[in-house]
């Protein structure tokens, strides 16, 4: 074989295309048939795609088969590969592997490269990726020795042997899952931060993951809570102007020698409280701060912190590439003005971290922090400036920063100056960089930020059109320079023609007028005897909120400009004083005011006041469960009791009300019942286990919890009882003539205590009577020498211990001094034969007749004869082996042999097969035609040709061995134990998708001949077939019962092996949902059902052919709780208002709705008035006088109706008065009224999907004309809403309620004599 740069491919007449058995091989033939010996090339190893850093060497490895062997070549779909320098090939005679090597890689050298495999008859071509890593390229050093050249550190360079920890890896992101990484970093992070989280790993919306994420989060506090007692103010990693990187969090362990372990990227980092360190971890209290020094690009990773196994924390410390083009500048503003900062990077980045000292800045209230669209400008705006701001502030991007100082004069004239927000126009207009700046190139600003010229950062714009914020150029006459802060100086200081310094210039502008020099020193004057005006107190540090919890210390301090400014402290408005009970301690500029032992009404709002300055905090006092260690002590020792008598724990406890207790035994919740008892006070739990069994023995656990937190308390019960009898089967050790030994396995329960003795009777066969032997220590056999020979004896076993004795193991008859042989040995096998000898070799008898094993006889029979005769003459055979030399030759021998022991000779075994005593054959050769005639998963059938037959070289074939090897094992396997005599096989037992090599070895008894394979291996699995669903009528609704199991089946056909997945609702299963899966189908059961089970569950079936996805709703519900009471109002005469009380499955089913029949005494047959109300009120109208009417309220759900709830009888009387006529005096009447309403529009809530009914009542004269709205659009003539107005009541009805339908609506009445109107709003639940 060879292997070579791309050649040319061979002309052929033909060309068919055919797949390997390697995947992603295709292999064309150029012959219609192959001559005989002859193959096509093809890839019994593929190359694999390759990762590799620039400048690094890239490795392709391939193995090829064919015959005859095949010449391999390379090629690129993007380029040559003429160039030997950077590619070369060989071939490696003893792996057998053509080899392309890429020296010294490019980044231009990631292509998709090929390899093919030609000789006469064919070629094969795979596809492979080579992708190029870019290498990370330091920047150069500063720190230069004496002579010029940069310092070594030798000790850095000197090599450590560690011994590297790894904690369990997040899982790999899988196609169309969330990230894990996400999640673990929005479980630590502040729900500010989620969107910025979200946006770099691509999700914009994350509404949907907020679900699952409360999940996870309640799952994580429950782990942390066994550790943890308290875990908050956590801050994830970011860079501090110090230059060390550092992430903390408040943290109160449960056990303070608990192990704090760091990780990154699932490595454990060793750490230690020095700050020189590279890693380092200070502890102020409850706080933990660990921080990295020097961070560089390397220390980039994803940080967690766990406490023991836990985890509590989790951050991910990002280095991005980049440096700063325009770095802040000093600036200088006068007293209540703004001041900017801002700066340019090279890359554009999200996100910049602003910080004061050691202090990071947040937008909002006094910092405006704004971004540019390209996300290469970064602005800080600090608005209103007081003295208290002026300092060094920080602009930080991965690992670089900038800084700069503000520094803040007094306003002289006692006017507030203009800000510089209103002076200047937007900040990223007139900000801009010129040109000539933007085009300098990287060598001078390194030289002009080293040197600090101001030549080289002062630079004029031409035209005065950019780089001023003051004034707008050009005249001169408006505000003209500006020293980089927003103040503008008058316009006749400016330059004639309105030119200006730019902005990331020094603060001085460049003019060639003397006089400036002379304003400028005197404005310097003024400004300096102004900066020294007091401003009054201020505060450097506000109040916090915090919590703390019942029994500890709280804290609440701030800090004043101050160190001679008293204060007073309030809480709730109200003065504290020492007297309350608290601490009032100043220390300099900080005030502090400490409760030693918090108490529930210590929650309050807290304020402290200096000279008219305020800062405000709220101490929330927490109450969590708290166990007394003297009563916790107790409660864990174990509690020992006998069978029948009870078992008793009590713990007294406190905390915050209410609290839940729930009592555990062996995991599972114990509830009251006839044997439990659990009896629970305000401070106290009792339980009560009456008539105890052994099979109560195990561990007893209490779990108490409020709102604050939650803790356990274990303790085990032990239930004493006699032993169970001891298990047999009893073995027979020893049987002689004068003694009996045999031995038995101890009880498989103790009964709670060591078994001390056991207890022996004997009886002989055939008496009644039984003889107790004694007691025997707690060794499990025993030796009667009290036995007579020839007789039988029965032995009962009864275990004892502290607590009684147990029932008897009773034993089979033992005969003593009885005759005992031994069994047969194992069938003699054939070693090797020749004409005059045969050696032979057998296993002795697993039964040995009690006594040792003497010898063997050893017998051959002719073939053709029944006589048997010895071969051993001269005494038994004392060895497992013999050689026959008594053999004639030509002569067919059959062999058997007998074990002798002190009682004489057993029965002798099955006989060997016939041997012929001959010289040896020579082994056959090869079988012929080798091939596959089906497979499956697990099976595979081979056929063959029986090999021809050589005389003096190859003998005839007499069997056959089929042997198998996986194909990352050496070892063949064997798969008939014994030869076959067909020429045809089936392998059973194979792992699907596994893939194998085989061979087939023929046989004969003078040896194996030479194994026959493939030249490839064989993948188990049948024909490639795409999934699919076998049902077509699959249910896509299932309603259950709760309570009741959730079996959903699906058939599907799919090869290879597919993967299976369900998700419920986009969602991954829960814990307690079962999926089975197998190679037709998928079972997913729910056994006991919940309403919370409710939703769409989605299978998804993918091989590698296609894949195929089906859902099915599940709904999960319960038959329906009848509604409450009906009342009845009559509010307008010929109609009735029923009014019900909610159903008790209304908060916990979305889809229950009501329904309404009524009867009357004319018709007396119910019939339906109203169906599909989501409300608990109904108004009937057309009430007949004179009738009585009846109705009945339903509940009604997916399960059906509930239970009715009836009203009273209702009934409208007609009453007839006597006949009267009375002339009335001619008055006139005026009935006209305004319009008004009797009922208004209520505020509704309608699921998804409904009916949503609303209405009123409504009266006036002359009848109002009414009129819908919805969002103040007119509905009168929609047609998608039906509006009725029927005796003065409105109504509109709404057939499907979607979100659309979310809003306002009104109703207006209007007539001649005025308007009204109502409103309410509708919500749409989902």
């Amino acid at each position: 074989m060879s292997s070579k740069i791309p050649q040319e491919q061979p002309k052929s007449s033909v060309a068919i295309k055919k797949r390997s058995r390697v995947p992603g091989v295709m292999i064309t033939q150029f012959v219609e048939r192959l001559p005989a010996g002859k193959s096509t090339p093809d890839f019994t190893r593929k190359p694999m795609t390759t990762t590799a850093q620039e400048g690094k060497k890239a490795f392709f490895k391939a193995m090829v088969s064919g015959e005859p062997p095949p010449t391999v070549t390379w090629a690129r779909n993007k380029g040559e590969m003429d160039d030997q320098e950077k590619y070369s090939t060989r071939y490696d005679e003893r792996a057998h592997e053509h080899v392309l090597e890429i020296v010294n890689i490019k980044l231009e050298q990631a292509d998709n490269y090929k390899c093919f495999a030609t000789n006469e008859y064919g070629q094969a071509v795979c596809a492979v990726t080579l992708n190029v890593v870019e290498a990370f390229k330091k920047k150069p050093q500063n720190a230069t020795g004496s002579n010029g050249q940069a310092t070594q550190d030798f000790r850095s360079m000197l090599k450590k042997t560690t011994v590297v920890t790894r904690k369990k890896q997040l899982p790999q992101q899988k196609e169309g899952e969330i990230d894990p990484k996400l999640l673990e970093l929005l479980l630590s992070a502040p729900k500010k931060d989620y969107e910025r989280i979200c946006l770099e790993f691509g999700i914009t919306d994350f509404r949907w993951l907020l679900k699952k994420l409360k999940q996870i989060k309640k799952e994580r506090e429950d782990e942390q809570s066994k550790v943890v007692e308290n875990l908050d103010n956590m801050k994830q990693i970011e860079v501090k102007p110090s230059g060390r990187a550092e992430f903390s969090f408040d943290m109160k362990l449960r056990d303070p020698n608990s192990e704090i372990n760091l990780y990154k990227d699932g490595t454990l980092i060793p750490y230690d409280d020095d700050k020189n360190s590279k890693h380092s971890l200070q502890k102020t209290g409850i706080n933990y701060l660990f921080s990295i020094k020097d961070p560089q690009r390397e220390d980039a990773g994803f940080y967690q912190v766990d406490v023991e196994e836990t985890n509590v924390l989790t951050t991910d410390f990002q280095v991005p590439d980049v440096d700063f083009v325009a770095k802040i500048k000093d600036s200088k503003v006068t007293e209540n003005e703004d001041a900017i900062f801002q700066c340019v990077l090279s890359t554009p980045l999200n996100k910049i971290t602003w910080s004061k000292e050691d202090a990071s800045l947040e937008h909002g209230g006094k910092y405006e922090i704004t971004i540019s669209e390209d996300k290469l400008t970064h602005t800080l705006r600090i608005k209103d400036c007081q003295m208290a701001d002026k300092g060094t502030y920080y602009a930080i991007a991965g690992i670089t920063s900038s800084s700069a100082s503000l520094t803040i004069q007094a306003d002289s004239s006692g006017r507030k100056g203009a800000k510089a927000s209103d002076k200047s126009k937007t900040i990223s207009e007139e900000q801009k960089f010129p040109k000539e700046n933007t085009e300098m190139d990287t060598a001078k600003q390194t030289k002009a930020e080293n040197d600090g010229a101001d030549k080289d950062t002062q630079e004029k714009v031409e035209d005065g059109k950019e780089g001023r914020v003051g004034g707008e150029g050009g005249d001169g006459n408006d505000e003209g320079t500006c020293d980089g802060t927003g103040k503008g100086n008058d316009g006749d200081e400016n330059d004639e023609d309105g030119k200006n310094k730019n902005l990331l210039g020094d603060d001085e502008s460049k003019t060639d007028d003397g006089n400036d020099k002379t304003k400028k020193q005197s404005r310097a004057a003024l400004l300096a005897s102004d900066s020294a005006i007091d401003r009054g107190t201020q505060f450097v540090r506000g109040l916090s909120d915090m919590n703390a919890k019942v029994g500890d210390q709280a804290e609440l301090s701030c800090k004043l400009n101050s160190e001679t400014s008293e204060g007073r402290w309030y809480k709730n408005g109200k003065l504290l004083t020492e007297e309350d009970g608290v601490k009032i301690i100043k220390d300099g500029a900080c005030h502090i005011l400490k409760i030693e032992c918090c108490k529930k009404d210590d929650t309050a709002v807290y304020r402290f006041e200096a000279e008219g300055r305020k800062s405000e905090a709220t101490l929330n006092v927490q109450d969590p469960p708290r166990l007394d260690p003297d009563a916790l002590g107790k409660f864990t020792n174990p509690v020992i009791v006998r069978v029948g008598d009870n078992a008793e724990w009590k713990l007294p406890f406190s905390g915050g009300a209410p609290m839940n207790i729930h009592w555990y035994k062996n995991d599972d919740e114990l509830l009251p019942a006839v044997n439990v008892k659990i009896d629970t006070s305000d401070t106290e739990s009792q339980l009560r286990l009456t008539k105890c069994q052994r099979k109560d023995t195990g561990e007893v656990k209490i779990k108490i919890k409020n709102e604050f937190g939650i803790i356990e308390a274990q303790s085990r019960l032990i239930v004493l009882d006699k032993p169970t009898p001891p298990q047999g089967p009893v073995e027979i050790t020893e049987s002689a003539v004068t003694s009996v030994e045999f031995k038995w396995k101890p009880p498989k329960d103790s009964g709670g205590c060591p078994v001390t003795n056991y207890i022996i009777e004997r009886q002989q066969v055939g008496r009644n009577k039984w003889s107790n032997l004694g007691e025997i220590s707690c060794i499990p056999s025993y030796k009667d020498t009290d036995v007579d020979p020839g007789r039988r004896y029965c032995y009962r076993i009864r275990a004892k211990n502290a607590e009684g004795i147990s029932d008897y193991l009773q034993t089979g008859d033992i005969p003593a001094g009885v005759l005992r042989y031994p069994g047969s040995p194992t069938a003699p096998k054939v070693v090797s034969a020749f004409k005059d000898c045969i050696n032979l070799s057998w296993c002795p008898p697993c039964d040995t007749g009690g006594t040792k094993i003497l010898g063997y006889n050893l017998e051959k029979n002719k073939t053709g004869t029944n006589y048997w005769s010895l071969v051993n003459q001269n005494g038994p055979i004392t060895d497992t082996k013999y050689a026959v030399k008594d053999v004639f030759e030509g002569a067919e021998y059959r062999f058997r042999v007998s074990a002798i022991n002190l009682s004489g000779a057993g029965e002798p075994s099955i006989p060997c097969e016939a041997v012929i005593a001959r010289d040896p054959k020579k082994p056959p050769g090869k079988v012929i035609d080798l091939k596959i005639t089906s497979s499956s998963y697990t099976t595979l059938s081979l056929a063959w040709t029986k090999p021809k037959e050589v005389k003096g070289v190859e003998d005839e074939a007499q069997g056959y061995y089929v042997e198998i090897r996986p194909i990352e094992s050496l070892e063949w396997t064997c798969c008939n134990a014994t030869p076959i005599s067909l020429t045809s096989y089936t392998v059973l037992g194979l792992k699907a998708m596994a893939a194998y090599w085989v061979r087939v070895i023929a046989t004969n008894y003078g040896g194996n001949g030479d194994p026959q394979g493939f030249d490839n291996y064989i993948i188990a699995m049948p024909p490639p077939v795409r999934p699919r669903f076998k049902d077509r009528n699959m249910k896509t609704l299932m309603v259950v019962k709760s309570g009741n199991t959730i079996r959903v089946n699906i058939n599907f056909e799919a090869s290879p092996m597919p993967d299976i997945s369900w998700v419920k609702d986009g969602i991954p299963l829960l814990k307690h949902v079962t999926i089975t899966n197998s190679d037709r189908g998928s079972q997913l059961l729910i056994p006991t059902s919940e309403r919370s089970d409710s939703g769409i569950y989605t299978i998804t079936v993918k091989n590698i052919v296609g894949q195929e996805s089906f859902s099915v709703e599940i709904r999960v519900t319960d038959d329906p709780k009848p509604p409450g009471p009906v009342e009845l109002d009559e509010n307008i005469p010929g109609t009735v208002t029923l009014c019900w009380g909610p159903s008790p499955d209304e908060k916990r089913d979305d889809r229950l709705h009501y329904m309404v029949s009524k009867r009357d005494s004319f018709k007396r047959t119910w019939r339906t008035a109203a169906d599909n109300l989501f409300n608990n009120k109904f108004t009937v109208v057309n009430i007949m006088p004179g009738r009585e009417y009846y109705f009945r309220v339903f509940a009604k759900n997916d399960m059906g109706l509930s239970p009715p709830s009836e009203s009273p009888v209702f009934a409208l009387k007609k009453e007839k008065g006597k006949f009267k006529v009375d002339t009335p005096q001619m008055k006139p009447l005026y009935f006209e009224s305004p319009p008004s309403f009797i009922i208004p529009l209520k505020r509704r809530t309608a699921p998804e999907g409904y009916e949503c009914y609303m209405s009123c009542a409504v009266k006036g004269d002359p009848a109002p004309h009414v009129t819908w709205y919805h969002n103040n659009i007119s509905l009168n003539t929609n047609t998608n809403y039906h509006i009725t107005n029927v005796c003065g009541v409105c109504s509109l009805l709404i057939l499907r309620v979607g979100p659309k339908d979310n809003g306002e609506y009104k109703i207006i009445i209007e007539n001649k004599l005025g308007n009204a109107e109502s409103s309410m709003i509708l919500n749409v639940r989902e």
